[in-house]
């Protein structure tokens, strides 16, 4: 499985889910490697703090991504690209490459209104890969706020479907940008990591 996890929005998470994904199917047996396709390089950034690391993490912020990501898919199970926000041609690159594709949205009305660009590149990548498919995962969701329950409504409006699964704005997910571990390495037991696995149950599930 080719899976990219694009927002033309910055700061929507991709790069936490990106890694935590990557990790959870690390866990279950699975050869993963990420694609660091953000030329700010977030996740190549995290990988290379000098901690032992489930999968390991490629940067690969070039426009021939579609090229070269097939031959990293064949020595590995997974491979799962963290795109880059407001680089349209690195994100068709990206799209050209999976075969799933996940848009992370944080329940606010920007990020919803914002997320009609992304939508927009998908339904024109799919113009030339039927096969493609997509769907949005509320992130960050604050479970008290109004917009947070409102959120999942608000993407029934869309032409691309939204996740069951959804993650929650949690101190262990901020804390393994800064410690360079991910939420199953240090709180195993917690939430956020039965939300992840949960995520990734699902997208297992959708890429059958």
């Amino acid at each position: 499985m080719i899976v990219a996890l694009l927002n033309q929005k910055g700061g929507v998470g991709k790069t936490t889910l990106a890694t935590h994904i990557a990790g959870e199917l690390a866990l279950r047996g699975q050869h993963v490697v990420v694609l660091d396709a953000d030329p700010q390089g977030s996740a190549l950034d995290w990988a290379q703090q000098g901690l032992p690391r489930l999968f390991s993490v490629v940067g690969l912020a070039r426009e021939t991504l579609h090229q070269e990501a097939p031959e990293l898919a064949r020595r590995a199970d997974h491979v799962v690209i963290d795109g880059p926000p407001r680089i349209a041609a690195l994100a068709r690159s990206a799209l050209l490459a999976a075969g799933r594709v996940i848009i992370p949205v944080q329940p606010s009305p920007y990020d919803l209104w914002a997320s009609d660009e992304m939508v927009a590149l998908i339904r024109e990548a799919q113009l030339f890969r039927p096969e493609l498919a997509a769907a949005f995962v509320i992130n960050r969701r604050i479970s008290t706020t109004i917009i947070g329950r409102e959120a999942r409504q608000a993407l029934a409006d869309q032409p691309i479907p939204a996740l069951r699964a959804e993650v929650r704005q949690r101190i262990v997910f901020a804390d393994s940008v800064a410690s360079g571990r991910l939420a199953c390495e240090t709180a195993p037991d917690s939430a956020a990591a039965r939300e992840i696995t949960a995520l990734v149950d699902e997208l297992l599930r959708w890429s059958a």
